[in-house]
């Protein structure tokens, strides 16, 4: 691969001076240049990534170009003398065009400052949600810009998330992946959350999002968690003059009711800004399954109802100093109360004396609390800045849990407590310098210390070594991860290339505690490297290499000794000595831009080392019952493509159509008994290293129909082909959803309808053959309607300047971050 990307920038090197020459309009040498800056006429904010087209006097060719760096500047040079026609464009803002004029007495055209206007024309007192969801890419990440076409097709973040290319939701635990994969780490805002991420999704409502970030390579400025790369959802700003709101409700009726509303407001006066939001998501869940077992003839039915309560708070403040000095604070809180019940029941037909009937009751209540403090001080020269902040988040969670068993179980009734504190607290400081009119410097530093303790206990029985029930013994378990980083990166445009390089030093510990007794310990120092090279040949095309490597650290769920859960014959328990996995990840990306619309495609590779996966153990002291949990693997790779295309075939109709396909192999051991054993001792259990070849591919097909200004209309379609994990081949899925928009009060409000899944059919049926011969599905209320209000008010016209965010991250499992 490295070879590829070495030869593919030669050739272009070698194509670009002949390029170059071919355009000149003139024979004679180059002698001027052209330097300027674009804002945003709005917001009053920098530009970046504009293209910067110079065309001849008439129009007709194009000279040469470029694009506008972070800070919206740009320069174009080598020009020749000459009447020229430059022009800046970006999607969703109208086509800037100039004459000028390059002289021996006017080398040095600077145009100083350019407006760009939005195509839309902005509401008085309202801030607009985009019509159309549009993709974008950029130098380190995809970024998909959420029109109303997406926000209608859900009430949350995590309904909209499988309309998104690349990403996934499992609608029974809310367990996101990217590209195939779970080890993807999610921000809101650039900020993230001790909240677990299924929780996190259901609460933030799909009209508060303004885009998501994809970051699939990160550079060297981000922690390199996350083989998939990282989420970032990035929440619409209210920073008008004045006081400005914003409130959303929703309903959504499947066998239950599920309901969510949001209050956001904002107050802006001299050097102040207030604003706080509030948040809820209340609803009750069904989830049903089966599982039958063919070389014993037995079948396993689920039932499993929840009753879910989230509530969302948050409060925050801008203080601005002067123009060089901002303070900002903000605190989130988050409460969550949970109820659940499940009936397992296993059916034997050949033998009905062993049949069992597992009752579940669950009671859950979590809190996350999070503070942050951001300084940042602004230098005279533009983009010249320095950062400084914290964040402190604490999480709590207790469980109780009562399981109660009728027929042949030799285990009595028995409760599980189960009592969860974590809390992370980051600190970084961030300095970004533009060197020059091309050039720009970051530096940072960063300390992040992780604590987690679980306390256990139960009032069942266990088996001992002889096999003998005892009382269950109660445990503790303490893990800590103290990690402490320096990144710098150094990027250039040089007209019509670009390019970003840089390297992180992370130095990591690892602590394990089972009942005071230290069970693993891990320390290690590492580089992470990454690097990009981005060509633009013109205006409409753009083609981008990179590399980074990465690292996936083990989840809490994965390291945790405590069993997670329990069914009459599986329960599932984490492995404390689990080691991080590495990943060496290369990308190339080609984006088109064409007449009403663009095209977006790019491929992908990866080599992955120790890496983390499943393993299932046959239970030593009930060898009717399995062991899940998780180990560390041989070298394996994954690669695919992706492609998007976002077109307006008519002024009334716009179409957002997504294909991606992935490939990875999985590795991981299985252990079983045979059949025909009907006394069994551990010498006769088969341990399997298996080896699975997984290939999936998804098709999203998203068609908006603007009726009226007022009445907009979706069909949204989705296709998951067949795949393959370690247990199971999974058939295809595949759902069509329709949707209405209508709007009101001038823009301000708007009234949503939304049909999922119409014809019932997403459903999660598998058939497998490890360790055992086994056919099963699940089904989860997919088929629902969904009604939603939102309502915009306010006073302010003009947007205050904006707080920058900051990307960071850290590791998270699907039970939330450790």
């Amino acid at each position: 691969m490295r070879r590829v990307t070495l030869l593919f920038a030669l050739v272009l090197c070698i194509l670009l001076p002949e390029q170059s020459r071919a355009n000149d309009p003139e024979s004679e040498p180059p002698i001027g240049s052209i330097s300027g800056t674009v804002i945003d006429q709005t917001l009053n904010q920098p530009v970046a990534y504009a293209a910067i087209v110079v065309k001849s006097e008439d129009g007709t060719e194009t000279i040469t170009g470029g694009i506008t760096t972070e800070s919206g500047t740009f320069e174009i040079k080598k020009l020749p003398e000459g009447n020229f026609i430059l022009e800046v464009q970006y999607i969703g803002y109208k086509t800037h065009s100039q004459k000028l004029e390059i002289s021996k007495n006017n080398r040095k055209v600077n145009v100083g400052t350019i407006s760009l206007e939005e195509e839309t024309e902005a509401l008085s007192e309202v801030e607009v949600v985009a019509e159309r969801t549009t993709i974008e890419q950029r130098v380190d990440r995809k970024v998909i810009n959420v029109g109303k076409d997406l926000t209608t097709a859900g009430a949350t973040a995590s309904d909209i998330m499988n309309n998104i290319p690349s990403l996934n939701v499992d609608s029974q635990t809310g367990d996101i992946t990217m590209r195939g994969n779970s080890n993807v780490r999610v921000m809101v805002d650039g900020k993230l959350s001790n909240v677990p991420v299924a929780q996190l999704l259901r609460q933030i409502p799909s009209t508060s999002i303004k885009s998501i970030e994809l970051i699939t390579n990160p550079s060297a400025k981000y922690n390199p968690e996350g083989m998939s790369g990282l989420i970032n959802i990035v929440l619409h700003k209210n920073a008008n003059i004045g006081f400005n709101g914003n409130i959303t409700t929703g309903l959504t009726k499947g066998i239950e009711a599920k309901f969510n509303s949001s209050i956001d407001l904002n107050y802006r006066n001299g050097k102040f800004n207030f604003y706080g939001n509030y948040g809820n998501n209340i609803g009750k869940y069904v989830n049903d399954g089966t599982i039958l077992r063919l070389d014993e003839n037995s079948l396993q039915s689920f039932d499993f109802f929840n009753n879910n309560k989230s509530h969302l708070y948050k409060v925050g403040v801008d203080f601005y100093l002067n123009d060089k000095n901002t303070i900002s604070v903000f605190t989130n809180q988050n409460i969550f109360d949970g109820k659940g019940e499940g009936i397992t029941d296993v059916d034997y037909r050949n033998d009905m004396s062993r049949n069992v009937t597992q009752f579940f009751n669950d009671v859950s209540e979590n809190r996350s609390e999070q503070y942050n403090f951001d300084y940042k001080l602004d230098f005279n020269k533009e983009g010249h800045n320095i950062e400084l902040e914290i964040d402190h988040n604490r999480f709590e969670n207790d469980q109780d849990a009562n399981f109660r068993t009728t027929g042949a179980s030799l285990f009595p009734d028995y409760m599980d407590f189960v009592d969860t504190e974590r809390t992370q607290t980051i600190a970084n400081l961030d300095y970004v310098n533009p060197v020059d009119s091309i050039s720009k410097l970051e530096i940072g530093v960063e300390s992040r210390l992780f604590e987690t303790n679980v306390d256990y206990s139960s009032t069942g029985l266990s088996f001992n070594s002889n096999g003998n029930l005892i009382p269950t013994p109660s445990t503790e378990f303490d893990y800590s991860m103290d990690i402490y980083s320096a990144y710098v990166t150094f990027s250039q445009n040089r007209e019509k290339w670009s390019y970003q390089v840089g390297a992180r030093l992370e130095n990591v510990e690892v602590k394990a505690d089972t009942n005071q007794l230290r069970t693993f310990t891990d320390k290690y120092t590492q580089i992470y490297p990454s690097a990009f090279l981005t060509y633009r040949p013109n205006e409409k095309d753009q083609i981008q290499v990179s590399f980074s490597r990465r690292v996936d650290r083990p989840g809490l769920q994965q390291v945790n000794p405590i069993r997670e859960w329990a069914t009459p014959l599986i329960s599932s328990f984490g492995n404390p000595s689990l080691e991080p996995q590495f990943t060496n990840s290369y990308e190339a990306n080609y984006t088109k831009r064409i007449k009403n619309g663009s095209i977006t495609g790019g491929i992908f590779y990866r080599t992955i080392t120790d890496e983390i996966n499943r393993a299932v153990f046959v239970d030593r002291l009930d060898f009717n019952k399995l062991i899940l949990t998780f180990d560390n693997f041989d070298k394996t790779n994954a690669y695919g493509f992706e492609a998007s295309l976002n077109y307006r075939p008519a002024k009334w109709w716009s179409i957002n159509g997504s294909f991606d396909y992935y490939q990875q192999t999985n590795r991981g051991i299985t252990e079983s008994l045979p059949s025909d054993i009907t006394d069994p001792t551990p010498d006769d259990i088969v341990v399997e290293e298996v080896e699975v070849d997984n290939t999936a591919w998804n098709l999203r097909l998203n068609n908006s129909f603007t009726v009226t200004k007022k009445l907009t209309l979706q069909a949204f379609a989705f296709y998951r082909g067949q795949n393959r994990n370690l247990q199971f081949e999974v058939d295809p899925m595949y759902f069509v959803n329709l949707g209405a928009r209508y709007t009101f009060a001038e823009g301000k409000g708007t009234i949503s309808l939304n049909w999922n899944d119409m014809f019932n059919t997403m459903r999660f049926a598998f058939d497998g053959d490890r360790p055992y011969a086994q056919v099963g599905g699940f089904n989860w209320e997919s088929n629902n309607v969904y009604a939603g209000l939102s309502y915009r008010f306010g006073s302010g016209k003009n947007r205050a300047k904006q707080r920058k965010r900051r990307d960071n991250n850290t590791k998270q499992s699907s039970g939330g971050i450790l």
